[in-house]
């Protein structure tokens, strides 16, 4: 028999097997998918309280990458004006009488105006140094504004605004920085937007907004680029490419807070759960919408739409991708410092990605990573779940090549492993807070603060990192608040589930940092050593 005999039947029967067998996979995945999103949409329309205008309406003027990529930053900053004398103009035209307007951030007259002064971080904006080296903090009458030492762009995370970013900018200024907050396209004005928004819009601002910093730093004037959770993801994103690109400026610094990462493997779903949403069925509108919660916070959003959980996904996907090529090329050998301060606790994003998919990467004692373990406190131990301490322990018996602090209880060392090794157990420590730091050829060494655990309080968490403790909408100590209102992070408040509108168990998560004073001191230090270069 030569080759051009034909294929007896069992053969054929084993071609077309194979032919089919993918097919039969494609049809597999294609019910997987439509089932998925049919039990979503059922949940969608079931589950979610009504839509409220600021989810079904949308605004016009939002910048886009593909309309508005020829803008530089004052231009941005024009169609950021628009945006807002849109966003006043819509909800003029809502009904004002309506229970869910009338606690809403929308409402002018409103607690959550009142509490922000009318919300002014939502927008983006330059802000001057308020002091110099060697300077007054805030300048006298007659005397010359004070003279920038350094540039730096910072950038929120997702579902916020500018004003998450706006501590470590009062950071900066206090050490002579200009800074300058960006607003993301899809935030600040209404939970709507954040379904139209796209990752491509997040990298063209930003790349705008570095391009007009960087050129306010000359040579020998220092750049920072720093932001929180998503904004981390997207200032890392510009750094990658920055050492790729010679006509981009490196950052001298990077300064993170909570850093998107890595996500759960769950957080692709967001690729497929709203397939019924294209439906043109009014009460489908839910699908777009994971979550719809009472919008009573000024600066960020508490509905959360379907499309805001694909965009991370694909800003953390690009990340990853962006490092593995650094990695492979060695471009990672010329990455600037990189500064994180992470909750070991993290329900948003999750610490572990922080440690493994970047810190495992850079090398170099300049990089560090600040970790703020959970508390330790003996009283807590029939509550506080052990695994919590996991990624502690681990990291504290491993060898690593940046330097690592964290943030703990005094006397805790059979805890995290400093010296002898780590134990499982939780719940050694003393209320008094010390900075253990593990540099990269294993030697420790230990820093004694003025700061202690409240009472009461397990752990830090991804919204409590960027904000101090006293902040004037989210501080939780006595006296938070502005315009004679409690904070929002101040609230603690019991009672029955509906009887009031918003969750109860929303309550218990910390919304500041008690530790920010740490923050604030590595700060100083950072500037301080790079002026001094």
């Amino acid at each position: 028999m030569n080759g051009l005999t034909l294929p007896d039947p069992t053969r054929r029967q084993a071609w077309r097997w194979l032919w089919l067998w993918p097919l039969r996979l494609l049809l597999w995945a294609i019910s997987l998918c439509l089932a998925i999103a049919l039990g979503f949409a059922l949940y969608a329309v079931a589950a979610l309280p009504p839509l409220q205008p600021w989810h079904t309406d949308l605004l016009h003027e939002e910048f886009s990458a593909l309309r508005h990529h020829d803008l530089d930053f004052d231009g941005y900053l024009q169609r950021e004006a628009l945006l807002f004398a849109e966003l006043q103009r819509t909800v003029a035209g809502w009904q004002r009488s309506d229970e869910a307007f009338v606690i809403s951030r929308f409402n002018p007259d409103g607690l959550a105006a009142r509490l922000a002064g009318g919300g002014p971080y939502n927008r983006s904006m330059r802000l001057a140094p308020t002091a110099a080296p060697g300077r007054a903090a805030r300048p006298v009458a007659g005397q010359a504004a004070v003279p920038a030492m350094g540039q730096a762009l910072l950038i929120h995370g997702l579902s916020d605004s500018p004003y998450s970013m706006k501590a470590l900018a009062d950071s900066l200024r206090a050490r002579g920085f200009a800074v300058t907050l960006l607003r993301l396209p899809g935030h600040g004005t209404l939970p709507s937007m954040m379904t139209e928004m796209r990752l491509r819009d997040w990298v063209a601002a930003v790349r705008i907004a570095v391009r007009d910093v960087a050129a306010r730093a000359p040579a020998g004037v220092p750049f920072y680029i720093g932001g929180y959770s998503t904004g981390g993801t997207l200032a890392l994103l510009q750094t990658l490419d920055s050492l790729d690109d010679p006509t981009l400026r490196r950052p001298d610094r990077v300064l993170l807070l909570s850093p998107a990462i890595e996500l759960t493997p769950v957080a692709a779903l967001a690729n497929v759960i709203d397939l019924f949403s294209v439906l043109p069925i009014p009460v489908l509108d839910k699908v777009h919408w994971q979550e719809v919660v009472a919008e009573y916070d000024p600066y960020k959003f508490n509905s959360f739409p379907v499309n805001a959980s694909r965009q991370v996904n694909r800003a953390t996907e690009a990340l990853k991708s962006a490092l593995a090529d650094a990695a492979k090329a060695g471009r990672l050998a010329r990455m600037p410092p990189v500064v994180t301060w992470q909750s070991a606790v993290d329900s948003t994003v999750g610490a572990p990605g922080v440690a493994d998919s970047l810190y495992a990467r850079l090398p170099g004692a300049v990089h560090r990573l600040v970790l703020f373990d959970l508390n330790r406190q003996a009283v807590l131990r029939s509550v506080v779940r052990p695994a919590a301490g996991a990624l502690i322990e681990r990291l504290t018996q491993q060898a690593h090549g940046y330097t690592l602090d964290i943030v703990r209880n005094a006397n805790a060392d059979a805890d995290v492993g400093a010296g002898a090794g780590a134990g499982a157990g939780v719940g050694q420590g003393s209320d008094t807070v010390v900075v253990a730091r593990w540099a990269p050829d294993g030697g420790q060494t230990l820093r004694e603060t003025a700061l202690a655990w409240p009472l009461g309080l397990v752990s830090l968490g991804h919204v409590a990192l960027p904000f101090p403790p006293d902040d004037p909408v989210y501080g939780f100590v006595a006296g938070s608040g502005h315009a004679g209102l409690p904070s929002i992070g101040s609230w603690l408040l019991r009672g029955e589930s509906g009887a009031i509108s918003l969750s109860l168990g929303a309550l218990t998560r910390l919304r500041s940092n008690p530790f920010w004073a740490l923050v604030d001191e590595d700060i100083g230090a950072l500037v301080a050593a790079d002026l001094a270069r």
